[in-house]
């Protein structure tokens, strides 16, 4: 994720993932494993910032809304498409993470064939 404020972009994911980096390789640029190989990257690139998106697949919206919240991380309102509900934050840079809930129970309507 480019960001112009490498410092408040950092402060900003640790409070969402919870910890400090697991690698800062150089200078302006702090890496997390979120799961398994996926990971998220913050990069000092100001030409960038504010134009890039990631989406988090979740187990359960309403309590990784509430844990953010908990952690200072603001969402925006959960939108349920019966499939899928989702919310979106932005980093400081203006950068998009939309967190997605996907409804194992859902199964389309014969008309949605």
């Amino acid at each position: 994720m480019p960001v112009s404020d490498h410092s408040a972009a950092v402060a900003w994911y640790e409070r969402w993932i919870g910890r400090r980096p697991d690698a800062e390789p150089m200078e302006g640029v702090a890496e997390w494993l979120i799961a398994g190989n996926a990971g998220i990257q913050v990069a000092h690139a100001p030409e960038a910032a504010g134009k890039s998106a990631v989406v988090i697949v979740v187990e359960d919206i309403d309590d990784t809304v509430g844990s953010l919240a908990a952690q200072g991380v603001e969402c925006g309102p959960i939108q349920d498409y019966d499939f899928i509900k989702l919310t979106e934050a932005a980093d400081p840079a203006g950068n998009k993470v939309t967190f997605v809930w996907e409804n194992p129970n859902y199964r389309p309507s014969p008309a949605d064939d």
